[in-house]
């Protein structure tokens, strides 16, 4: 059944005069031939890609709630066909070129190509807040920053720029209103040897404050906070670093912190931004690429090239909670990969002059349900296809959040791998309730962790 979403008195209310990302007229298509977040609601002409008909709601035969591991719906189904190196030349056009280059240095690797499902599925009110914004949401700063109007649905569910979809990506609706945790989430590095490191085993909490409009005591320009109590190398034990956020990130820059039991006291970071490798992952990422992309889109011209279809991690199941054997010389084992085509946002961003960054060039193709899942492409200055990003996600189906934390980078240069975000030795917690502003200053934070 077709979803229906009635747009009346969500339009109504809206002025002409109103300083609108797209008309009235346009956002009608909301409900209509585009879902309430944007998405195409249509199947494509062959099939290959179902209508959307309100996601994946509904839990299967063994889930338990609260046991931090979500079942996979889809486990009896069998691949449709597969991609390697000898046949990818037939399915070029809905490759990215990091899963070319994956697919060219390992013959024995290959992508099984599975139905796909449209399972992202989201709160009413989230929903409501993105049809409102269609009309009232807009950037400024020539594209850097986010009006706080637009906290608590998807900022531009028909983007008309590149800075828009990037905004989409920033503050999308990943870890429901009041936040996940995880109590062992492992980062693992794999050198051109097959030689696995766990890097890191970190405890998180990550909530995004766009989303609490009725919390007390939430800077309305806040949208992103996290942080991370270091478990594992014992070297490492103890340590704790958080960042925070902001919707004029050219009016207040990104807070970050650290705190080492050594030297027992809280330290600004601003070091962790841009280009900054990130040490917990083995200097695989860079700040402004964790999940794709993060922090200030100061350096890059964003350019949205458009909607096309493509191969992508989804419905990671496997991947997430049932993949003991993960880990191959060159690359994550196949067996527990899950690629479906689904449609996807294309962005091409393209270093400024003047600007540094070690990327000259960067492609991020986001996934228009969810805005999370997708590719992403790193190109150096000489050139040469640097790092690539294969960021799959689950769908939280009894709290209505499209989940999208653990994924596989690749450094081209160094030959070497990562699986960041890894989940599998406690699963992940949803939040029921907000945290006070209070637990969450960063000494406070220090002294309650560091207790543990």
């Amino acid at each position: 059944m077709k979803l229906k979403i009635a747009m009346g008195l969500l339009l109504s209310g809206i002025s002409a005069a109103s300083f609108a990302a797209v008309s009235p007229e346009e956002a009608q298509k909301l409900g209509q031939s585009l879902t309430p977040f944007g998405a195409i609601q249509a199947g494509n002409a062959d099939g290959t890609i179902p209508p959307y008909e309100g996601g994946l709601r509904t839990a299967p035969e063994g889930f338990e709630p609260g046991s931090g591991f979500w079942v996979n719906p889809f486990k009896d189904e069998e691949p449709l066909y597969r991609i390697t190196s000898a046949n990818m030349a037939e399915y070029a056009d809905v490759l990215s070129a990091g899963q070319k280059e994956v697919l060219q240095r390992n013959p024995e690797y290959y992508m099984d190509i599975y139905p796909s499902h449209r399972t992202a599925a989201y709160p009413k009110e989230v929903m409501d807040a993105t049809i409102r914004n269609a009309t009232t949401c807009d950037t400024y700063k020539e594209g850097l920053a986010l009006e706080t109007d637009c906290r608590g649905g998807i900022p531009f569910p028909i983007a008309k720029t590149g800075n828009e979809m990037m905004w989409n990506l920033l503050v999308r609706y990943n870890d429901g209103k009041f936040g996940t945790t995880t109590s062992a989430s492992n980062t693992w590095v794999v050198d051109r040897n097959g030689t696995v490191t766990r890097t890191a085993t970190q405890s998180t909490f990550v909530e995004r404050p766009y989303y609490q409009i009725d919390v007390p005591g939430r800077d309305p320009e806040l949208f992103y906070r996290v942080y991370s109590l270091t478990k594992a190398p014992a070297r490492k034990a103890g340590e704790l670093t958080g960042l925070m956020d902001f919707l004029d990130p050219t009016e207040q820059p990104r807070r970050a912190w650290s705190y080492t039991p050594g030297q027992r006291r809280v330290k600004l970071a601003p070091e962790f931004n841009y280009d900054t490798p990130v040490g917990s992952m083995g200097g695989l990422e860079l700040f402004d690429e964790l999940f794709m992309f993060s922090g200030v889109q100061d350096r890059f011209d964003f350019k949205l090239v458009g909607r096309k279809e493509m191969l992508i991690p989804y419905n990671a199941y496997k991947f997430y909670f049932d993949c003991d054997d993960q880990f191959r010389t060159s690359h994550a084992n196949p067996e527990c990969e899950r690629w479906e085509r689904h449609r996807v946002w294309e962005v091409e961003a393209t270093l400024k002059p003047g600007m540094r960054h070690v990327y000259s060039k960067r492609t991020y193709y986001l996934d228009e349900d969810t805005f999370g899942a997708g590719l992403y492409d790193a190109w150096d200055q000489n050139g040469e296809l640097y790092r690539s990003m294969m960021l799959g996600g689950v769908q939280f189906y009894d709290h209505d959040i499209p989940y999208v934390v653990k994924h596989t980078i690749f450094d081209f240069n160094k030959g070497m791998y990562g699986i960041i975000n890894d989940g599998m030795d406690g699963g992940y917690k949803v939040l029921t309730e907000a945290r006070s502003e209070r637990e969450l200053n960063p000494e406070a934070i220090v002294s309650r962790e560091s207790q543990r």
